[in-house]
């Protein structure tokens, strides 16, 4: 798949010498910068398909498999950010709901 990349996350559980403390405002700061990158790719992958698709429309020279497959991306990325984006306002409700 291009365009996509996953990082992943890998952890020892059972080494205990893995110490690794970050800070509340590191932690925030990655989160940020996580989600701008996520949020990029989505606008990116929406661009390329409006691009395409004002191509074909105008009746320039594009290969419609381009223009469906840019289409399908921008959707398969929308919606999934849809979807991390309801879960985290679920989370949010839910946490907000327990009592101290």
């Amino acid at each position: 798949m291009s365009g996509i990349n996953i990082n992943p996350v890998s952890v020892n559980l059972m080494n205990e010498n893995v110490n690794v403390k970050v800070t509340p405002s590191q932690a925030q700061n990655s989160f940020s910068n996580y989600l701008s990158e996520a949020l990029n790719t989505v606008n990116n992958y929406q661009g390329q398909s409006d691009k395409l698709t004002t191509k074909l429309v105008n009746g320039e020279d594009v290969n419609i498999e381009e223009v469906m497959i840019a289409a399908q991306k921008a959707s398969v990325t929308l919606n999934l950010t849809m979807e991390v984006r309801n879960k985290a306002v679920e989370a949010y409700q839910e946490i907000m709901r327990m009592s101290v």
